[in-house]
Parts: structure tokens; sequence; C-alpha cells
């Protein structure tokens, strides 16, 4: 019985201060709509003289970091380097890369 009071209070202290936030959020969104435009048009500007420019069409899709193609059963998967093995490909599901034949099995 001694918890409901401080629920109660807890509650009431709560919903008051959303209020005042709410109240003061939207009062500062109205000071600051002018500069949310002007922001977001020189934003606009600065990503279409981004997208235009020759470097960004010369980006390689194809190639993408971290993603290995994979290879079918009895494929070389793998190549050795010395006393290090390099991958050339990733095996299927329910396949391995034997590390003596450099073959998937």
């Amino acid at each position: 019985m001694e918890r409901r009071p401080t629920v109660v209070f807890l509650v009431v202290c709560l919903s008051v201060m959303t209020s005042l936030c709410q109240g003061q959020r939207s009062a500062d969104l109205q000071l600051d709509e002018p500069l949310l435009g002007r922001t977001v048009t020189k934003l606009q500007e600065a990503l279409q003289s981004l997208l235009s420019d020759s470097n960004a069409a010369s980006l390689s899709v194809e190639k993408k970091a971290g993603v290995i193609p994979r290879c079918d059963v009895g494929e070389r998967c793998a190549m050795k380097h010395g006393p290090r093995i390099g991958r050339l490909c990733d095996c299927l599901r329910g396949t391995a890369c034997n590390t003596f034949f450099l073959r998937c099995y």
C-alpha cells in the first residue's frame, strides 16, 4: 500500500514534464523553421553536386568489400602462399574447403 502514492506521484510528475517539454519543443520548431528550410536546400544542393560529380559515376558497384564469391564442389577454393593459405572463394552450404587439397568437398 505504500507504493501506490509513490507511483501516482511519479506518473503525475512524468505527465507534467512531458507536457512542458512538448510545449517548449513546438515553440522551438516555430522559431527555427526558416533556418531549417535553408539548411535543407543547402543539403540538397550539396548532394546534387556530389552525385553529378564524375567521381561518383566511377565507383565500382560489382566489387564489395568482404564479399567472397561462391564455388562449387570440386572447385579450387584456396591458394597456398608459403606458410599461409589465401581464400579464393567460399564453398557452398554443406561443403567445406579441404586445407590439404585446397578444394571444396
